[in-house]
Formats: C-alpha cells, sequence, structure tokens
C-alpha cells in the first residue's frame, strides 16, 4: 500500500472518532443515565411547540408512505435524533453542533457534527455560518436550521455551556494532553479571555495557571477548555476539532475509573448548565437502556467541502454540492444508500452554489 494511501485512511480514520466538546452530553446521558434520571429537578426545561420546528411535507409524507410498505424512506421512521449544541460565554452562538441517531432497534448511536461555520439556510430563507441559528432564535432556529437544510425530523435539543466542561474535567482531577509549542500562548490567551468573561460571558474569578513548556502533561478544567477552543494555528477550525477529541477521549477514559462519589459530584456540577426539551419520563428510558446503547461511530459534516469568504457570512465552510452531502448524511446515520434529498434540499443546493460562484468560492 502506497503512503498516500496511508495517509488518507488514516486522515479518514482520526475523522470517525469522537467529535466535538459538546460530546461531553454524550458522557452524561449515556455513562451516568440513572444519575441524571434521579437528579432531573436540576436540569433547566424548555418545552418545544410542534409548531415551532420545521418539518419537511414531502419528507413527512414520505415517511408515512414507507411504514404503508415502500422503501425509500423506511430507515427514518426507527430512529430517534436529538440536536446537541454547546454554547460560548454568552451563551448564544453555538460553538458545537452535533446530530446525535439513536437507532431504536438495536441501541446504537452515530453521531455527526455540523461544523459551526458551515453555510447553509437558517430556517428563515437567511443565509449565513450554521452558528449563527441559535443566536437568532435559539434551540427552536437552530433546529429549523438542521431538519430544512439535512432533511431531518429532529424534535428533541440538549444544550450545555462550556462550565460544564470545565467541571467535569476538574471533578476528574483533569486530563493529560500532549501540548504543542506553537499552541501555548493561544492556550494562555483563551484562558485569560474565559476568566475575564470576553465574548459575552460573565467574569469566572478562577485562576489562570499559564502553561509554560510543551509535552505531554495534566491540564485543569480551565486550561483544557482554553486547549479545546484554539483555531489560530495551522489547520484552522478542523484542527481545532482534533484537539478537542483528544480532551474528550481522555474525559472518557478517566470517566470509565470514575467511582461513584466522582461521578455523582460532576452530575451535581454539570446539571444545572443543562437545557433540554426532553422529559423525565424520556430520560428515564434511556437511563434504563444505559446499558445497551453504544456510540458506535461519528462524522462531520459537510463530509465535501470548500472554504472561502461568503459575502457578510464571511469566512465559511461550503457544502460541495449540499445535495451530495445530504445523500453521504443520511447513508452514514441510518445506512439508507442512493438516498434521494427532498426538492426543498435540492432548492438550497441551488441557491449555496449560486451563492458561491457569485462570491468566487
Amino acid at each position: 500500500m502506497s503512503s498516500g494511501r496511508r495517509s488518507r485512511g488514516g486522515r479518514r480514520k482520526r475523522q470517525r472518532t469522537i467529535l466535538f466538546t459538546v460530546e461531553i452530553l454524550v458522557f452524561i446521558g449515556l455513562i451516568v443515565a440513572l444519575f441524571v434520571a434521579l437528579k432531573w429537578d436540576k436540569v433547566e426545561k424548555e418545552t418545544l411547540e410542534e409548531s415551532e420546528i420545521y418539518y419537511n411535507e414531502e419528507l413527512i409524507q414520505a415517511m408515512e408512505e414507507s411504514q404503508a410498505g415502500s422503501q425509500e424512506y423506511q430507515k427514518l421512521t426507527g430512529y430517534k435524533n436529538i440536536a446537541l449544541f454547546g454554547v460560548d460565554a454568552g451563551e448564544t452562538r453555538t460553538d458545537s453542533i452535533i446530530i446525535a441517531s439513536l437507532n431504536q432497534e438495536n441501541g446504537n448511536i452515530k453521531l455527526c457534527s455540523v461544523y459551526r461555520d458551515t453555510y447553509l439556510n437558517l430556517g428563515n430563507d437567511t443565509y449565513n455560518k450554521a452558528n449563527s441559528a441559535y443566536a437568532y432564535g435559539g434551540p427552536e432556529q437552530a433546529i429549523k436550521m438542521l431538519n430544512m437544510n439535512l432533511d431531518m425530523t429532529i424534535s428533541d435539543y440538549i444544550t450545555v455551556n462550556f462550565q460544564g466542561l470545565e467541571d467535569v474535567i476538574n471533578d476528574l482531577g483533569g486530563v493529560q494532553i500532549d501540548v504543542q509549542d506553537v499552541e501555548i500562548g493561544f492556550l494562555n490567551d483563551y484562558q485569560t479571555s474565559i476568566v475575564q468573561g470576553l465574548g459575552g460571558g460573565k467574569p469566572t474569578g478562577e485562576t489562570v495557571i499559564p502553561v509554560t513548556t510543551a509535552g505531554l502533561q495534566n491540564l485543569n478544567g480551565l486550561q483544557a477548555t482554553a486547549y479545546c477552543r484554539i483555531r489560530y494555528t495551522r489547520g484552522d477550525d478542523f484542527r481545532r476539532t482534533e484537539r478537542q477529541r483528544a480532551v474528550l477521549q481522555q474525559i472518557a477514559l478517566k470517566a470509565k475509573a470514575a467511582d461513584p462519589a466522582t461521578l455523582n459530584k460532576i452530575i451535581d456540577d454539570v446539571l444545572p448548565k443543562v437545557k433540554t426539551s426532553l422529559t423525565a419520563a424520556e430520560f428515564a428510558e434511556y437511563a434504563a437502556r444505559a446499558a445497551t446503547l453504544n456510540v458506535v461511530d461519528t462524522s462531520g459534516f459537510p463530509f465535501d467541502k470548500v472554504t472561502g469568504n461568503m459575502g457578510k457570512a464571511g469566512s465559511s465552510v461550503v457544502a460541495d454540492d449540499l445535495k451530495s452531502n445530504v445523500t453521504q448524511l443520511h447513508q452514514f446515520l441510518f445506512d439508507e444508500a442512493g438516498y434521494v434529498p427532498t426538492s426543498a434540499v435540492q432548492d438550497i443546493s441551488s441557491k449555496i452554489q449560486n451563492d458561491r460562484n457569485s462570491y468566487g468560492v
């Protein structure tokens, strides 16, 4: 096998590991689901009205027909899809967006991150970066965006802010991260930014402990969260997601070895920073099934992409043909080969392509 093939294979393998910081929600929901169910009163709840969520009528009709015997959209009917949002300090724009898809039959979960700078219809025929939707209209608008652009039927969400990530890491005693020389300055700058409440958040009053040397070392919650937010080295936002994966992998390793008292403290610290539309009964159901639920694969959307300046949206990630990317998404999430996007998605795909041509991207 050539080194080029090995390199491409290695990149594909890395892309399918755990993605994005907000996946701590999966850790909360699966590893300690029972604790969550017992301490539900700590969570901020919000019921979403059906009228607030966009559902593609063409897609819904096709799904109904599939239940009557047609095969084309049958895969969609056996899954529970939930939007996971990680918010920034000001709790406006989503720093991370993930679709968690649960196969109701076998308990397998697949996670697909939507890159925050992806140029999409925000759910109101305004085109901008995906993370703008939450700022414009909260989780309802962000769900509309996902359903409209991706032919999804999401009706529930979970949101957590970055302070929750800090708390988990501190409760676990820190995480082991191999810090590179080029990352040190940015890591310390982000620590200061978080502590001072820059970007819309409130000052935290934490003590900044600067990282002074490169190499493998134990990072506390503030340091590790700052590390996750670095996006200005070579690789930009895509390299940033690699850092987030490294932190999440370390969290998962330490959580597996944590004692009940530590897990209980994590829940007490993190649940007040969680907001969701799920009911206590739904969480209890997932808690009862926790032992049978498994995250089996992860990926990022769009799969095929370019980057460039999209006018007022600024530097953006642009799907290299949204239609084909949506087909790949349904293949990934639902093992649905040859999925044909609805006419609404095809229209959005054409609009994005026209904008891309106009801006020379």
